[in-house]
């Protein structure tokens, strides 16, 4: 059944993403096409996606006042690994700290979210669509971005597949210590 719904990303730094892009073109050239190197938050683990029926003028309603009080996150990439028994890869993040934060002031912000079949486990996906061979799981599964990241905003995608996702929108996470 192909996905239609909106996710809560979190797109990478550019250092990171034309890495992460390099990869996504050589192993799996579909998911290179269809969205940025990203970090999802929501629609895949925790909760599933927001309905696509949801209007843009709600999305920001819901989100501009967490997104207004969260400071940018320092993360970094954890040794890749097979999704939840599957054969998809991803870079893993800790579910703790700041990112978990984030992601419960996500889910009780009030938006309709579908369900999901994984508990959250924030990541980077590698490879998605792509069949891949014992070898290439292997050479992905080697895979190293040990540098760490910070992400500054969310952005909202309404996926549909197998159509490329549309971008809905983007909100800084502006919080953090002010000075007087």
């Amino acid at each position: 059944m192909p996905l239609n719904g909106i996710f809560i990303l979190a797109e990478l730094p550019e250092e990171i993403a034309k890495r992460v892009r390099a990869i996504n073109e050589r192993y799996d050239p579909k998911l290179a096409r269809h969205k940025p190197p990203h970090l999802t938050l929501t629609g895949s683990s925790g909760v599933g996606p927001i309905p696509p029926s949801t209007s843009v003028e709600e999305l920001r309603e819901r989100l501009e006042p967490i997104a207004a009080e969260t400071a940018p996150i320092s993360l970094s990439f954890q040794l890749p690994r097979r999704f939840m028994q599957t054969d998809i890869v991803v870079l893993p993040i800790d579910s703790h700290g700041p990112l978990r934060v984030l992601h419960d002031k996500l889910i009780t912000s009030g938006l309709p979210f579908t369900r999901a079949r994984y508990t959250f486990s924030p990541h980077c996906t590698l490879s998605l669509y792509q069949s891949l061979d014992s070898k290439s799981i292997r050479e992905l599964l080697k895979t190293r971005i040990p540098e760490p990241f910070v992400i500054n905003a969310i952005q909202l995608y309404h996926t549909r597949d197998p159509q490329p996702s549309r971008k809905l929108l983007e909100l800084p996470l502006a919080g953090g210590s002010k000075k007087d």
